[in-house]
């Protein structure tokens, strides 16, 4: 069983000892390649070499175990004599070398390396010790095996890709990055001062037999999706504000008749919100009510609050369960052959992240669709030119016509791969399969398409305040119709754009002002490396990990 301690991170570290490992602790830690070390609880070390010793003892007694004297999967009625177990376990690493595509981001690897080596050490799958320390030292020496993108159907586990790392600690055929350098797995060992490594008996389906890859990168997109929701908040709370919305919507009062945690967590949110900067009364707002991407933002937005809470609570579980086949059950002195290795939980919960996503995005163009349109923005300009004097000046047409080409990609990469395409793998083995690979990275590039939306939204929402402020101030310095965070994140976004702040000109004066698409990529590129915009909205991220997140 999982112990009840937490890993964390501490002094820029990372301690693994087989305790449960968060999603957060987790992206920190293969995102900044924060260091690893391994528990010096003398405990850890013992259950895994008395799993160790297990399967040995096993061997001797000439037992019939599953992968270990008899063949693999569809082939598991062959037998295998005990004297070619190990030989056995080499070969599995063989035929698996069969992976396809575009190498995945490192980062990625680097997460699956430290899961593995975490599930490893819970002492349940008979891989010597050693093999775990040389996960850790790989890791820590930035030694990244180059895994391919295609290769998983999620029903052992992720064999193909995992069988690269597993390659990569024994020196077997397996490229690695490191240094800058792309070596074949046996040069980057030497150059580390370590040896190349045969296998024993079981350790070769300890070592790709789990879902450590595809939690890995679920890890990733569920952590970044939350961090990417918090910039969505505030970008509509910038759009609310410029669009004149109401305050009446978001009451306590309201949101308890109907207490959903994410509708209540959402709509409290918000009010805070939209309580300060220049007040906006009924009159001007010249509606009783508004419409409803305004009005009903709490109950749109509760589900995806969420829905995005489970999917990080069904990732840790599987990112810190022993998935391999069979289980090593050294307090009975048994072997179970089952089935952790199926990848369903995650690729369900990253079918529901992507939709999540898709929802997140459609909202937002509404939003814009909005604020770029006179009849229903509440007197702003149209497509929020800037300089009226010039009537060729056209705005951010063109910007929104980027918005609706990323938006409808979100939406369609929302659709579930998970029940729509089966496989029947392996000789009918694996007969029905998880799918979670490639769930995963759809999520992982929903993830990077929505960075590019939200740049896309970011500006429109400041270029709104800022023209908005025209109207009820007299400047373009839209920070006035905002409270102190939403100042935060108008400031964020001047400052990756690198503009001045001031009263004189908005965002976008001239059409000739900015190269939008630099824009684009430039919020992009401070989305994906955490900096700016993530620090400005941080109050949000914080207060959701607070509400809905056990771990941190």
């Amino acid at each position: 069983m999982l112990t009840p301690a937490i890993a964390s991170i501490t002094t820029g570290a990372l301690t693994l000892g087989g305790q449960s490992v968060s999603v957060k602790s987790l992206a920190v830690a293969s995102k900044d390649q924060l260091k690893l070390h391994l528990s010096a609880d003398p405990a850890v070390r013992r259950r895994v070499e008395k799993a160790v010793a297990m399967v040995d003892q096993a061997i001797a007694d000439n037992r019939q175990i599953y992968g270990v004297t008899t063949g693999f999967g569809g082939m598991a009625d062959k037998s295998i004599p005990c004297e070619l177990a190990a030989s056995s376990q080499e070969n599995l690493l063989s035929f698996l070398a069969a992976g396809a595509g575009d190498p995945l981001e490192a980062r990625h690897t680097r997460a699956a390396m430290i899961l593995r080596a975490n599930v490893l050490l819970q002492g349940c799958s008979g891989a010597r010790y050693e093999l775990i320390e040389r996960l850790i030292t790989l890791v820590n020496a930035d030694a990244i095996p180059v895994v391919r993108e295609l290769g998983s159907i999620g029903a052992s586990g992720d064999l193909v890709p995992l069988s690269v790392i597993a390659r990569t600690i024994i020196g077997s055929n397996a490229m690695v990055e490191l240094g800058g350098q792309s070596l074949m797995a046996r040069e980057a060992l030497l150059r580390l001062n370590l040896e190349p490594l045969s296998l024993r008996p079981k350790e070769g389906l300890a070592l790709v037999n789990g879902t450590s890859f595809s939690s890995a990168i679920a890890a990733g997109a569920v952590y970044e999706s939350q961090k990417l929701m918090s910039v969505a908040i505030g970008a509509h709370a910038l759009m609310l504000r410029s669009l004149l919305a109401l305050q009446a919507p978001f009451a306590d009062f309201v949101h308890q008749k109907k207490p959903h945690p994410g509708q209540i967590w959402i709509a409290a949110a918000m009010k805070d919100l939209l309580s300060e900067g220049q007040a906006v009364t009924t009159d001007q707002a010249a509606s009783v009510q508004d419409r409803y991407s305004l009005r009903c933002l709490p109950q749109y937005f509760g589900p995806i609050v969420e829905g995005i809470a489970r999917v990080r609570s069904i990732v840790e579980t599987e990112m810190n369960s022993v998935s391999d086949n069979p289980l090593v059950d050294t307090d009975a002195g048994d072997f179970h052959q089952s089935g952790n290795f199926l990848g369903q939980y995650i690729a369900v919960s990253m079918d529901e992240l992507r939709r999540h996503i898709g929802l997140m995005a459609k909202h937002l163009d509404v939003q814009l669709a909005t604020l770029v349109t006179p009849e229903f923005s509440r007197g702003l300009p149209p497509s929020l030119r800037g300089n009226d004097a010039k009537p060729y000046n056209m705005g951010l047409k063109g910007l929104q016509i980027t918005a609706n080409s990323i938006m409808p990609m979100l939406t369609w990469q929302a659709n579930p791969i998970t029940e729509h395409f089966p496989t029947h793998a392996e000789q009918y083995n694996q007969n029905i399969n998880g799918l979670s690979w490639g769930s995963a990275n759809l999520a992982w590039q929903s993830v990077k398409l929505f960075r590019q939306y939200l740049g896309t939204s970011l500006i429109s929402a400041v270029q709104a305040c800022d023209l908005r402020a025209r109207g009820v101030a007299g400047h373009f310095d839209g920070r006035v119709m905002l409270g102190e965070l939403g100042g935060d994140l108008y400031e964020s976004v001047y400052r990756v754009l690198g503009v001045p702040l001031g009263k004189d000109k908005p965002l976008v004066f001239d059409d000739t002002d900015r190269w939008l698409e630099q824009d684009i990529e430039s919020l992009k590129m401070d989305l994906e490396n955490g900096d700016e915009i993530h620090a400005a909205v941080a109050v949000i991220d914080d207060s959701f990990e607070a509400e809905f997140c056990e771990t941190s």
